[in-house]
């Protein structure tokens, strides 16, 4: 292994203090880093030992691996063979072991939003690490050892750009640059190249549908062995993105009166943590009595079905004429967006978080905007070495039920029937693909 051939280098050094290579500090250095190299082995999580290793699954050798490629708008995805993903200095290759199902990917395959493709979609899962890159920071590789469990968000920080440095690791240039931009890692090459021709596939965020994925660090975060392995994948973009918006761009304090347009993995994660902040009341719209009912399990305290009743009525029937504090837009539609900020008080905030089709538009009555103060936020999602470990940690104390979250799971197989089914609106709240 890497590590073993660092300290094998390291051990021959140190012991020739005549090397001319060498200053005296630069011996002191290299025993203290000798001192606090351990091999993977013996790394404990939770006084529990994994027995995994990188061996057991034959990285060091090469080997091959599944995944799932989306090729062009409207064609189904298949399932091709790939040389065994490196990671580079910085990265964790992880054994993937369940993958979220969402629209934004579901959007990419429709053609809605421009992605590079070919491509391995997928960009919320868990998984177990498996190899670390050369070179890797050792404070990395002592945080996640081979064989610990992890969950990754979508949002990959660099962790050393403009925005990382000030800890907005949701406005991070090089994930917008290259990997949104340009379908790879921040080096700018995919990790992906297919077995036979070896033709490279471009990667969305991790490219998470596939056996393996290579994650940079920054956007792991460990996962305890008390929660859900497959469900917990939804940590990743449903929890990850209610959080940015409700913690981030809402602000939600106690008392707060909350409204969430669009009730499915990501509105209903809204529900959850706008329960956990303390608001009053809050308020679930949609056109599906199925999910409305389920909004009730997720902390709604009223529900509004939009094709049966004016919502915007409704809503400031319910908070006595004056609208909420805070409505967030899930859904991703030009009315939705417009519903939204008619939705809110005077001075109130109208979060939008929903993607739609590249180039929509959607309207605000400006003198009302301008008039009343009311602030409209766009956010993508969470910053995920700040706020990832804090999601698991509402999920592991039950503050954030996983299990209610997701609705369904799919076999690896059925990566077409899930996203199928999404666009049908035939999943209520999240699915998750378990592939290992």
């Amino acid at each position: 292994m890497f590590r073993s051939a660092i300290v094998s280098r390291l051990r021959l050094l140190s012991s020739n203090p005549n090397s001319s290579i060498l200053s005296s500090s630069s011996l002191n250095l290299i025993n203290h880093q000798l001192n606090n190299v351990t091999d993977d082995r013996d790394y404990v999580i939770k006084n529990k030992t994994r027995s995994s290793s990188s061996a057991s699954y034959n990285v060091s050798s090469g080997g091959y691996m599944r995944g799932t490629v989306f090729w062009e708008p409207n064609k189904p995805l298949t399932i091709e063979e790939f040389h065994m993903p490196r990671p580079k200095a910085g990265e964790i290759l992880i054994k993937t072991k369940g993958c979220g199902v969402c629209h934004s990917d579901l959007h990419v395959m429709k053609g809605e939003i421009p992605f590079s493709s070919p491509c391995v979609v997928g960009h919320e899962i868990t998984g177990e690490v498996v190899e670390h890159g050369p070179l890797t920071d050792i404070k990395i590789t002592r945080r996640f050892p081979v064989g610990s469990h992890v969950v990754g968000a979508f949002i990959m920080p660099c962790g050393n750009c403009f925005y990382c440095s000030k800890g907005h690791d949701d406005l991070c240039e090089d994930f917008f640059a290259y990997n949104r931009a340009k379908g790879t890692l921040y080096d700018g090459e995919t990790r992906l190249f297919l077995r036979d021709s070896r033709k490279p596939i471009f990667m969305y965020s991790m490219g998470g549908l596939a056996e393996y994925c290579v994650v940079p660090a920054h956007a792991l975060s460990l996962l305890p062995d008390s929660l859900p392995y497959t469900e917990s994948a939804i940590l990743g973009c449903a929890v990850f993105t209610a959080y940015g918006a409700m913690a981030h761009a809402a602000e939600v304090r106690p008392g707060d009166s909350v409204a969430v347009v669009g009730i499915g993995g990501v509105g209903s994660s809204c529900l959850q943590i706008a329960r956990a902040f303390g608001a009053s009341d809050i308020i679930a719209v949609d056109v599906q009595d199925e999910k409305l009912q389920n909004a009730k399990t997720f902390g709604a305290t009223h529900t509004v079905n939009a094709i049966r009743e004016d919502a915007i009525e409704k809503i400031r029937e319910i908070t006595g004429g004056m609208g909420v504090d805070i409505a967030v837009e899930a859904l991703g539609k030009p009315q939705t967006f417009l519903q939204c900020v008619q939705s809110v008080r005077d001075g109130g905030k109208a979060v939008m978080i929903g993607l739609t089709q590249s180039g929509a538009v959607g309207e605000v009555d400006i003198n009302r905007l301008v008039r009343r103060k009311i602030k409209v936020i766009g956010s993508y999602g969470g910053r995920a070495r700040q706020d990832l470990p804090k999601l698991i940690r509402l999920a592991e104390t039950g503050i954030f039920n996983l299990s209610n979250a997701v609705s369904r799971k799919y076999k690896f197989e059925e990566a077409n029937k899930a996203f199928d089914d999404l666009n049908k609106g035939n999943i209520v709240s999240r699915a998750v693909v378990e592939i290992a």
